[in-house]
């Protein structure tokens, strides 16, 4: 019993001391990285590049972990392989032998603090000479055993079948098929490199970002919305949600497409955030999928009142629109509803004491009735981003569309892209101070695109595309429930758009929620203009 209490008290001693002393610093290439080893169940290597996600690889069978994290771009050498392409050409043999070095290092600098942390730990705890000498040595026997059955049992052939999470999960497709890469490593090779270039250049593009540090006193908050079901955007906010150590994420709705309970489950991700998840009703969103939302413990559903949520007051309302069924719309009814919702919020954040610091609805159409009432106005519904300052100083956010528009996506030439957005405001004063905007190729596509912007204090207001105020009576709060809905009903067969029907210029859609046909409006080309909101 004796010597199993100490086996155990060495090999934690041995494993503690390899995972918080064990590391090693390595350059690969152009990139600057960490090396450790460090215990599992089961024999791999994974490589971690912040923000982007990991890639692990099935390499070895043997009770040790080998973790890669990707530190920072070596200025030097990324600028050198920009001026020069030619040392692409020695890049390839630069950076397997870069890597074989790097893990050699770090085995010895593991076999060795292993050895001392076990005896070290044995000494603190037994005070035993020759307990304390056993236990030194079955530890060194022990790390040099699997260090060597990691050896012995290398696959090199699980480059093959790489598993990937977070951003990376459109690797596959920009490298090519795993059994073409194991038939071809030599062409796999080359693609390595360009793969390794091309992270590269995103390190290159994010370390010139202009300059701001977030402090402790900054909260993150992540905006996304119009998720319209899109699966793969919950990998998305899941991986940019932990890169980025977001405190909280606020979505300006249709997170749904139809509002059917069948689409409930897509909701069932959001517990696994494991940040508060603010949300307001988009007119995709049914009463029924509000219902779904606030079961959700982390869910904050905006219904008409303030809400603190990490010290942030937020007021919203869900959308007077319940409209998933697209066509046979009364453009000019639905706009005066939005107006009038906007209105009431606008009038519970007048009465507010303390002020509202953000107001999340759905429709951008509202805005020039919110103006005023808080610093910061999120949006969706467009699925086009933009940013404006308001003519009363609000800042107008509209997000694009988190889900790639869905599968909507597929039914335009060029799918929308994925955005989301990482807003640094201000723990003390609420105020925003800065923020990412994160842009990724829609579905079938493999860009990525990180832009930092910084508040700008003499940045010059725009003014929202007028939209008329609402005739009679006006209610003093936000309603609970859509006073306009339309869902889709079966037809026989798809028919054409009859003559004079509203289009959208060049696309056989409805015409923009926002824009009566009889509205006097402002150009999106016009000075001090915003582009004109597009309604899904």
């Amino acid at each position: 019993m004796i010597i199993l209490g100490v086996a155990v008290l060495a090999y934690g001693g041995a494993m503690a001391a390899m995972a918080y002393v064990g590391a090693t610093s390595r350059p690969v290439g152009p990139v600057e990285t960490t090396m450790r080893l460090l215990p599992s169940w089961s024999g791999e290597s994974v490589l971690s590049i912040p923000p982007l996600g990991t890639l692990t690889l099935d390499t070895h069978d043997s009770p040790i972990q080998l973790e890669v994290t990707v530190d920072r771009i070596n200025q030097e050498s990324a600028a050198e392989i920009v001026r020069d392409p030619r040392v692409l050409e020695t890049l390839e043999e630069q950076i397997v032998t870069d890597i074989r070095e790097g893990v050699q290092a770090t085995a010895v600098k593991s076999f060795v603090v292993g050895t001392l942390g076990a005896t070290l730990t044995t000494l603190i705890v037994v005070r035993r000479r020759r307990a304390t000498l056993v236990a030194g040595g079955v530890a060194a026997v022990a790390i040099a055993a699997v260090f060597g059955v990691a050896a012995q049992t290398l696959n090199p052939r699980a480059i093959a079948e790489p598993k990937y999470s977070g951003l990376l999960t459109g690797a596959p497709s920009l490298i090519g098929n795993a059994q073409d890469l194991a038939e071809n490593f030599g062409a796999y090779s080359q693609e390595l490199v360009r793969l390794v270039t091309n992270v590269t250049k995103l390190y290159d593009v994010t370390s010139n970002l202009p300059s701001y540090e977030p402090s402790d006193d900054v909260i993150r908050l992540l905006h996304v919305s119009d998720l319209h079901l899109g699966e793969h955007a919950w990998d998305v906010i899941s991986s940019v949600t932990r890169q980025y150590s977001v405190d909280l994420i606020v979505d300006s709705g249709d997170i749904t497409d139809h509002g059917s309970e069948a689409e409930n489950y897509f909701l069932q991700r959001i517990p696994s955030l494991k940040v508060p998840y603010v949300w307001v009703r988009g007119n995709h969103d049914s009463m029924a999928t509000e219902q779904a939302m606030r079961q959700l413990p982390n869910v904050v559903v905006l219904d008409g009142t303030v809400r603190t949520v990490k010290g942030i007051r937020f007021l919203g309302a869900g959308d007077p629109r319940f409209t998933p069924d697209r066509s046979n719309r009364d453009v000019k009814r639905e706009t005066e509803a939005v107006a009038a919702q906007a209105i009431a919020i606008a009038r519970v954040a007048e009465k507010a004491d303390p002020p509202v610091d953000i107001i999340v609805y759905h429709s951008s159409d509202g805005a020039s009735f919110l103006d005023g009432k808080a610093s910061l106005i999120l949006t969706g519904d467009g699925h086009k981003r933009y940013t404006a300052v308001l003519p009363k100083g609000s800042r107008l956010m509209q997000q694009g569309t988190t889900g790639g528009a869905g599968l909507r996506a597929l039914e335009k030439d060029e799918p929308a892209p994925i955005e989301l957005s990482v807003l640094y405001i201000n723990r003390k004063t609420l105020e925003l101070e800065a923020w990412d905007d994160i842009a990724l190729g829609g579905l079938g596509l493999t860009s990525a695109r990180i832009d930092r912007h910084l508040v700008e204090p003499t940045e010059e207001p725009m003014t929202p595309s007028p939209i008329p105020t609402p005739t009679g009576p006006l209610p003093d709060t936000p309603l609970p429930t859509p006073t306009i809905t339309r869902t889709p009903t079966p037809t026989p067969e798809p028919t054409s758009p009859s003559p004079g029907a509203p289009t959208t210029p060049g696309e056989g859609s409805p015409a923009p929620e926002g824009t009566p046909e009889s509205a006097e409006t402002v150009g999106p080309g016009q000075p001090g203009a915003l582009p004109a909101p597009v309604g899904r």
